[in-house]
């Protein structure tokens, strides 16, 4: 993988899985095919591990490094990114889990706010993040904005005001939110390295008319090949064809929502599409009745009769 601070990060980015074996262990075993799997089936060339979709707040320390050891590992000459999520509760979590993803030469950390104590103003969770930085100054430092999840609601356009002065290896947001001009305004501002990269995959072509550099998500999984052709229409002017794919998304995922889209029905679904055994959730996520999952793949196949 080359050196993060040369490359700029864009395009799709998968927010991965974490393979979970029946007993409730980690599973290690299925990370190299998830990446062959990402690679020449979807063709998404970049990762992002231990976040949301990766049940990171429900993993120990040390899980989450082992995980992070493998990804990096496993991807080296496949893949072109593997971001880090190191956001923890605790402020000294969070920097032993920076500086080992310096020391397993990740191209990337991302960090989360706090959600029990909570900070409450911009400063306050800006200081954090710049402690959890400090712990790992050579890597880009992207900031993780899911204020629906966080139930912290700091903008994150008031985050990132001269947040270089305090991180000089800021290089970014991942933004999970509904907020287009909160989102428009950090693009706005964002100098030529940044990269503002969207989370929410319902909306995606929103996103990428307010001018977001590239996507995070946890449907680029199993949906990454036709995010591209979303992307790839959009950046030739095919408007019709992106909105076309976009409403596809929109009407899947609406069915889903009905039917409860959480992590576990999420992870089912990547099971029953990809081939792969990533398992169950871990508690308290409960594992996904097996007709949901199977309702949802069939209307994916509806709605996708190619696949």
């Amino acid at each position: 993988m080359a050196p993060a601070a040369d490359k700029k990060l864009t395009g799709l980015v998968a927010a991965t899985f974490t393979p979970i074996t029946t007993q409730g262990e980690i599973n290690l075993s299925v990370i190299g095919p998830y990446i062959d799997y990402l690679k020449e089936k979807q063709g998404v060339n970049s990762v992002f591990v231990n976040g949301t979709t990766g049940e990171s707040m429900s993993l120990s320390v040390e899980e989450r490094k082992i995980l992070a050891e493998e990804w990096c590992q496993r991807a080296k000459g496949k893949m072109d990114q593997v971001i880090v999520h190191v956001g923890c509760l605790s402020l000294k979590d969070a920097q032993e889990l920076a500086r080992h993803a310096a020391q397993i030469e990740a191209d990337g950390i991302a960090v989360i706010a706090p959600s029990f104590f909570k900070p409450s103003t911009a400063d306050a969770l800006k200081t954090f993040l710049r402690e959890v930085a400090s712990a790992a100054p050579t890597l880009p430092f992207y900031y993780y904005h899911i204020p629906s999840v966080t139930g912290v609601n700091v903008k994150a356009r008031e985050l990132i005001e001269g947040i270089e002065k305090m991180i000089p290896s800021f290089r970014g947001v991942k933004f999970s939110g509904n907020d287009l001009m909160d989102l428009g305004q950090c693009i706005s501002y964002s100098p030529p390295h940044w990269s503002v990269l969207y989370g929410m995959d319902e909306q995606l072509l929103g996103a990428l008319a307010m001018g977001a550099h590239g996507a995070v998500g946890s449907t680029y999984n199993y949906m990454g090949c036709h995010f591209n052709k979303l992307i790839s229409a959009f950046e030739k002017g095919d408007l019709v064809q992106a909105r076309t794919i976009q409403f596809k998304m929109q009407e899947l995922l609406s069915f889903a929502m009905k039917l409860g889209f959480d992590v576990g029905v999420n992870k089912q679904l990547m099971n029953e599409l990809s081939g792969l055994d990533l398992g169950p959730p871990r508690l308290p996520l409960m594992t996904c009745a097996t007709a949901h999952a199977l309702a949802i793949k069939q209307k994916y196949n509806s709605i996708f009769p190619e696949e």
